[in-house]
């Protein structure tokens, strides 16, 4: 089959965010059967080394520069423009703004002239390139990392919006309407978790939505040897994205000072590339450490005594979860960081511990800290679920069949 990939993101290497790893997965799943054209965008932090390392794993790789429009996103005109553009086409800034004429171009050559079989589009951001009328040529598939509506939604209500006017005119002005229109130009949607299917389902109810969870590679991230004990705790991630800097403020500031009086040995590493200064003030706090990007977060993980996911905001399966249960290491999570994961629910071994409110998890943590069984207990079931069910490989085989199926 051929395939015409779309991902304005760049992704390489498959550890840079959690839109990279999904997308580079599938392409390395895909590639092995399938003729895969790959157009995507380049910033100023991919090196020419990248570019040639992901070009291996497709027969044509097309790279466009990402338009960098800086100077007229810090005017006022300038935004009050795109938030007049945003409202009468619907679509969210951001999309506008990494629109290419020169991807359009190459996009409407290969529907012309018959180049491809399906285009999938490798996160919503890709649907500005795709006509409505491509659906009556070609298969059309779209896969939602996960809905922009729903995460501006969650970020409100958590308080983890930094521009909460903003938030609130896109929420109710734009990003319903976003969706609803750009859903309707595909022939197949593709979503992580059932909560998105559930929404998606409102605006197309006549589609069968098909959820394929996120994945983790078990090779980069083998179960650990044996538990260390200790009181070391952890949360990784991209430290620039709102949503980890709304769980790493609110478990430095609201969480972990009641661990440390129980626990004055404690730490709690925030560990991931690109902390903003927010993160990085959290690092002069007692038993807080902010590393930064490290050369191997397995490392970390397995160093780790507990990893703790305490998002309040986001939707979809999180990479973050699956990686740490992969490694071997016991996890305590919101409902957003075990989202699409059955962990609890009495029909399965108990997985991980759940929490939300800052005492829920300074008793899960504890409980943790002081029982060595029940942390290798919910270490074996959890990496025992990612093996059984949320592997690339698995996730490949399923996106496989949504390309090739009717």
């Amino acid at each position: 089959m051929r395939i015409l990939m779309l991902s304005s993101t760049f992704p390489y290497p498959p550890s840079r965010g959690g839109t990279e790893i999904r997308t580079f997965n599938l392409i390395k799943y895909l590639h092995f059967k399938h003729d895969i054209t790959l157009v995507t965008q380049r910033h100023e932090g991919v090196s020419d080394t990248e570019v040639e390392e992901l070009r291996q794993w497709v027969r044509e790789l097309i790279v466009e520069p990402l338009i960098n429009d800086s100077n007229s996103s810090r005017n006022w005109l300038g935004k009050v423009n795109r938030f007049a553009t945003s409202l009468i086409t619907a679509t969210p800034a951001n999309v506008l703004h990494r629109y290419s004429p020169r991807i359009q171009a190459i996009v409407d050559k290969y529907v012309l002239e018959q180049k491809c079989d399906v285009i999938t589009c490798e996160h919503s951001v890709n649907e500005i390139y795709i006509r409505p009328e491509f659906r009556h040529r070609l298969k059309t598939v779209v896969d939602i990392h996960s809905s922009v509506y729903g995460w501006t939604r969650d970020h409100l209500s958590a308080g983890a919006s930094a521009n909460v006017l903003r938030d609130r005119l896109y929420l109710n002005l734009i990003l319903n309407r976003y969706e609803r229109r750009y859903s309707r130009k595909f022939s197949h949607l593709v979503v992580t978790t059932q909560d998105d299917k559930s929404e998606f389902l409102k605006l197309r109810p006549d589609l069968d939505i098909q959820v394929i969870p996120n994945g983790v590679d078990l090779d980069l991230f083998p179960e650990r040897g044996y538990d260390q004990g200790g009181h070391r705790l952890i949360f990784v991630g991209a430290m620039d994205a709102s949503h980890n800097i709304d769980a790493a403020k609110f478990f430095a500031l609201e969480v972990f000072p009641h661990i440390r009086d129980r626990y004055p040995d404690a730490s709690f590493s925030i560990v991931g590339a690109r902390p903003v200064s927010e993160i990085q003030e959290l690092g002069n706090r007692p038993g807080v450490i902010v590393t930064g990007k490290v050369a191997s977060m397995v490392d970390y993980l397995h160093q780790s005594t507990v990893c703790v996911v305490p998002l309040r905001t986001g939707f979809g399966i999180k990479n973050k979860t699956l990686e740490a249960m992969s490694a071997g290491v016991p996890v305590v999570g919101s409902d957003r960081g075990l989202e699409g994961l059955v962990v609890d629910d009495g029909k399965v071994p108990l997985r991980a511990l759940r929490a939300n409110q800052p005492q829920e998890y300074v008793q899960a943590i504890c409980q943790l800290f002081e029982n060595s069984a029940l942390r290798q207990e919910l270490a074996q079931n959890a990496r025992q679920m990612v093996e059984m069910e949320f592997t690339w490989e698995s996730a490949g085989k399923r996106y496989e069949q949504v390309l090739i199926g009717n």
